[in-house]
């Protein structure tokens, strides 16, 4: 996992407001988040990371966690949207920035309050899924749903069904999310936010508003209506409004988002041109076997339980090995490694814990040259490796000669396992098995 970058303090009156900045302008964006953040938790989350590492390839990136949340100082009540504009002004010059691009997600008070009451600091307003007026976002049976979530649920992950729903199934997001919520702000403050947020009605300061600005907004999201999203663009002059598919608010758009590029594009003026990059990986493809046969047996609910406990261990020996999870397909899993041994050793670690659950997996394994793209992998090795996996048995290791050439001298055993013709590889390809250690 990438380092967090340095984090610095500024103080604005009686408050020290905790500040990063990470990549080189120009431009300068500001990334507002909200209402609450934890820049340190933040950072234990891959895809938050590279959202972050996705702005920070074209600008200098300023984060920052709001008085009363995350790293900031603690507070009695919920600061107002003045205090939050000098907070804003402190950071800023604590870091030294004059004029900033501001990148509001969710909550666009301090972004619309700011772009209009000080246009010589703003050049450019970026607000993601918003609405005017929260308390016509944030109808009663929504904010009877979210209090009761505060009072009731604090820190056991419920928002997690508002803010990500797709990932709600993902275990061990669900878990980081979790410890998320609960390290941002503490119930009461949450709770004070919510009814600071219902009582703001942008409707008098979004047409004040006159740097250009774009508007995002996913159609699907189960918190903020389109038509919010919508109604809040048509009252800034020149804004342009893009809707976009999808259900997640938390980090979206993400590194892997066209929207991103969209959003570099109304920053710099450049489209960027994103090719493939390549670099050599060890692919990993892992195969539960008989999955259907054991699924039928002992009925669904009981399969799914199984399944997740499979998954679980899968990740654990990913993340043990330094692994990266390329994608999860049906009842197996794709990853890459940079060091081939790890890979095998993480291999072979994982038919041991499955085989204890009562299944068998089998994994195959090969090394070379992959396109990275958009968070997946491409290329001829990516065939090979897959190939290499449909040939292994059942609670069995398969690598090339490639992966068994790489590991020399790491004391890991291999048998010979013959030459084989791999489906739509040319040549002949010497495989070998992995023998437990």
């Amino acid at each position: 996992m990438a380092a967090a970058p340095p984090t610095r303090y500024a103080r604005s009156g009686d408050a020290r407001i905790a500040f990063q900045v990470m990549g080189e302008g120009p431009p300068d964006v500001v990334l507002i988040t909200g209402p609450a953040s934890h820049m340190d938790i933040q950072w234990e989350e891959p895809g938050t990371v590279r959202g972050r590492q996705r702005l920070a390839s074209f600008a200098r990136l300023l984060t920052f966690d709001r008085r009363g949340t995350g790293l900031s100082d603690p507070v009695d009540r919920p600061p107002t949207l003045d205090q939050q504009m000098d907070d804003l002004t402190a950071v800023l010059d604590a870091a030294g920035l004059g004029r900033v691009a501001l990148f509001g997600v969710v909550e666009a008070g301090l972004c619309a309050m700011y772009a209009a009451s000080h246009p010589d600091r703003v050049s450019a307003l970026v607000l993601v899924n918003i609405g005017v007026s929260g308390g016509l976002v944030m109808d009663d049976e929504r904010r009877a749903l979210l209090l009761d979530v505060i009072e009731n649920h604090w820190g056991e992950g419920r928002f997690l069904s508002l803010f990500a729903p797709s990932r709600a199934s993902d275990r061990r997001f669900a878990d980081w999310w979790t410890r998320f919520e609960r390290s941002s702000v503490s119930p009461s403050t949450a709770r004070k936010l919510v009814d600071l947020n219902v009582s703001v009605d942008l409707s008098g300061v979004l047409p004040a508003i006159r740097v250009p600005t774009l508007v995002l907004h996913r159609r699907d999201n189960p918190l903020i209506p389109i038509a919010a999203g919508r109604e809040a663009a048509a009252l800034i002059p020149g804004a342009r409004f893009v809707e976009a598919s999808g259900t997640d608010l938390y980090d979206w758009p993400g590194a892997d988002d066209p929207e991103t590029d969209l959003i570099e594009e109304f920053l710099t003026g450049r489209r960027p041109q994103r090719g493939p990059e390549r670099a050599l990986a060890t692919v990993l493809f892992t195969d539960i076997v008989g999955s259907t046969d054991r699924a039928a047996s002992i009925g669904d609910r009981a399969w799914r339980g199984l399944l997740d406990r499979h998954d679980d261990l899968v990740r654990d020996s990913l993340a043990r090995f330094r692994g990266r999870e390329v994608k999860h397909v049906g009842d197996g899993f794709v990853a890459t490694f940079d060091g081939p041994a790890r890979a095998v050793r993480c291999a072979r670690e994982i038919v041991e814990g499955v085989g204890e659950l009562g299944l068998a997996v089998r994994c195959g394994l090969h090394t070379g040259e992959c396109e990275l793209l958009d968070g997946d992998i491409r290329g001829i090795a990516v065939h090979i490796g897959a190939r290499v996996g449909a040939l292994a048995g059942s609670g069995g290791v398969l690598v090339s000669s490639t992966v068994k050439d790489l590991v020399v001298g790491s004391e890991l055993d291999f048998e010979d396992r013959g030459a084989h013709q791999l489906r739509g590889v040319p040549g002949e390809w010497r495989l070998y098995a992995v023998q437990s250690g």
